[in-house]
């Protein structure tokens, strides 16, 4: 019961912020599910992209109801570069160990966090 309550409590920041801040949710859902659940960088990866098909599909519908909210041109040019990079991304992250993994997740969110910050 502890775990349903935690990933429910993943799932509603996760689905939240992604809406608010275009984040997929991974930014939550990758260090929640290490730090609150103990799983392993791979396994919190791989648990987080599957997700975040979920809760990309319901938001965009649910943008969709605005018109010219979402530019549609780009919305094709950008999948097709990033599905296949993510297919090739996903080799290699089965290649890495988990320490390798965390520290790239840690140096991109800290360098994102930092551009953000004074951009």
């Amino acid at each position: 019961m502890k775990t349903i309550i935690i990933l429910l409590i993943i799932g509603a920041l996760a689905g939240l912020l992604g809406a608010l801040c275009g984040v997929g949710g991974g930014i939550v859902m990758v260090p929640a599910f290490v730090l609150a659940l103990g799983m392993e960088q791979k396994q919190a990866v791989a648990t987080s992209m599957a997700a975040i098909v979920v809760t990309a599909l319901f938001a965009s519908a649910n943008n969709m109801r605005a018109e010219g909210l979402i530019q549609w041109r780009y919305v094709l040019i950008v999948s097709i570069s990033a599905a296949l990079c993510a297919w090739f991304g996903s080799d290699l992250m089965k290649s890495l160990s988990n320490p390798v993994l965390n520290r790239i997740f840690a140096v991109v969110m800290i360098a994102m966090g930092l551009r953000m910050l004074w951009k």
